[in-house]
């Protein structure tokens, strides 16, 4: 009998009582050590039936709910992770028909009834991402449940904050001795996967020969002198300067999840996330190919925007500098929905700005204030300008709109001055920092970059030959300015310039009369001269 009632006080003790057990609390709190001891004799003589006694007498007392209580704290999850005392029912069919297929998979390559990292993906990605899933659900096999997976799915799909998305993903890349900390080989691994889903959604599997620099200039902005950071620190430094590149990365695998079930149907491989072998990249497409002087050094040929850097600049810069440019769906009458898809998933995944147009390389047009002006002005887009001192500093100045010459700072909310090398460091950006200058008297002339006009961060000279960056001066080196606005942009700047040209050729070639030949003033210094010929 007490056996039937020890099992009848387990089976309410999913819900507490209403009542509290109010009349009995006074009558609990004198015998409840009295009670504890019978507890624990019971306990030490494995007689069942005195626990049943002491938990029927006490039904609806408080002790019965501590009892249930800790009963359910012992039992909050299972082996492989899930919550038990969830009332679990998925509202993402393709979650559910993933883990459906996964599970079969698992169970036929393994005999476990459960989901293995292994079936899960063959990417280092991937097999983080499970690994964190497996982290969260605090799973004690090596496998998850099915329901568990779900439940992580959702969970992971479920995220919205974008400082939530990026902890996830700091996380996954930290230390494995030390799960709180993350060194420098996690962050560019990090880097490195956002990099490579960046150029695989651009389509070019191109994998940069300046990858290192880039990456390493990063890392030494994070970490100085350190070898390993605390994961919040590294968050906020990333929340601060390159958090569009990690949400891309998120939106890949959310986009993977989703669909994944699609291709594992149809007999694939893996659930998806997995990317292509990067080739070496054989030609920068956004060097010059016009620079055929081998006799000059290489640091002088070498252009300040490798395919790395420009990656960099367009995960630091607003999104107007990096608009996606329109990928073309494949053809395909009978399945115009999946086409519509593809094209909507490349413009979000698109992050390499391949619009970008070089308008001024010093080394190929010379160097010099008219030469500068000759190429930039009356292009009216985003202009990025690149100095490259002598010292191996590279700087850039990131222009919202057009260049022109006045004696006022200007420039609209994406104006920024930022440090490329040989660290990151975003050193300005704010409104009204710009400032160029090379005709009007009682200014200052040169280009400037900085919130204070008396002290600007980057301030180059008339002449374009030294460059002056917080008070410590160095030769200039290099200059290269690159268009970020659309192929229309480009085009009127050329319209302007050819029209700049008739107009030229047109005053030169003036056709006049006699009678305006008689009072023009060529001719009076012709005949100052000696050519008197000319008065007929």
């Amino acid at each position: 009998m007490g056996n039937n009632a020890s099992t009848k006080a387990d089976a309410d003790g999913s819900e507490p009582p209403l009542d509290g057990g109010k009349h009995k609390q006074q009558h609990h709190h004198h015998k409840s050590s009295t009670q504890q001891q019978q507890q624990q004799q019971s306990s030490n003589s494995n007689n069942n039936g005195s626990d049943g006694v002491v938990v029927v007498g006490n039904s609806g007392s408080n002790n019965s709910l501590k009892v249930q209580q800790s009963q359910t704290q012992t039992m909050t999850r299972s082996a492989s992770g899930a919550d038990v005392t969830e009332k679990y029912l998925t509202q993402l069919v393709p979650v559910d028909r993933l883990a459906e297929i996964l599970k079969e998979q698992t169970s036929a390559k393994y005999g476990i009834n459960g989901i293995v990292s292994n079936v899960f993906v063959y990417s280092d990605l991937g097999n983080r991402l499970f690994q964190l899933m497996h982290a969260n659900s605090k799973a004690t096999t090596k496998h998850l449940g099915t329901v568990a997976f779900r439940q992580q799915c959702e969970r992971f799909l479920g995220i919205m904050d974008d400082a939530k998305v990026l902890e996830s993903y700091i996380k996954m890349y930290a230390q494995e001795d030390n799960p709180d900390f993350i060194d420098k080989t996690g962050v560019t691994r990090l880097l490195h996967i956002c990099y490579t889903i960046a150029m695989q959604h651009s389509g070019n599997a191109v994998l940069c020969t300046a990858i290192n620099r880039t990456f390493g200039s990063v890392t030494k902005s994070i970490f100085f002198s350190h070898d390993s950071l605390s994961l919040g620190f590294v968050c906020r430094w990333f929340e601060q300067n390159l958090i569009r590149l990690v949400l891309l990365v998120h939106k890949y695998c959310v986009h993977t999840l989703s669909t994944a079930y699609r291709g594992l149907e149809q007999q694939s491989q893996s659930c998806g996330i997995e990317l292509q072998t990067p080739v070496l990249e054989q030609r920068n497409p956004f060097a010059s190919t016009d620079a055929t002087d081998h006799s000059l050094a290489v640091s002088q040929i070498e252009s300040l925007m490798p395919l790395s850097q420009a990656w960099l600049l367009a995960g630091a810069l607003p999104p107007l500098y990096s608009k996606p440019q329109t990928v073309a769906p494949p053809n395909s009458s009978n399945n115009v929905s999946a086409s519509t898809a593809v094209q909507i998933f490349k413009e979000k995944l698109s992050m390499m700005p391949s619009h970008w147009t070089l308008l001024y390389d010093s080394n190929e047009h010379g160097v010099g204030a008219n030469r500068f002006l000759h190429h930039v002005l009356g292009y009216r887009g985003p202009t990025l300008v690149l100095l490259h001192t002598k010292d191996e500093q590279t700087y850039c100045i990131a222009a919202p709109g057009e260049w022109k010459e006045t004696h006022l700072f200007v420039g609209g909310e994406g104006s920024c001055v930022i440090q490329l090398l040989p660290k990151f460091v975003i050193l300005e950006k704010k409104p009204n920092i710009l400032y160029l200058n090379t005709s009007i008297r009682g200014y200052p002339k040169g280009l400037r970059a900085g919130a204070d006009p008396r002290k600007p961060i980057i301030a180059v000279d008339e002449h374009f030959e030294n460059v002056d960056c917080k008070g410590i001066a160095a030769g200039l080196m290099s200059i290269e300015v690159w268009g970020c606005g659309d192929k229309s942009s480009r085009e009127v700047q050329l319209d302007i310039k050819k029209w700049q040209i008739r107009e030229a050729e047109r005053q030169r070639t003036v056709k006049l009369t006699a009678a305006d030949w008689m009072d023009h003033p060529d001719r009076y210094l012709l005949e100052l001269g000696g050519r008197q010929n000319y008065n007929n």
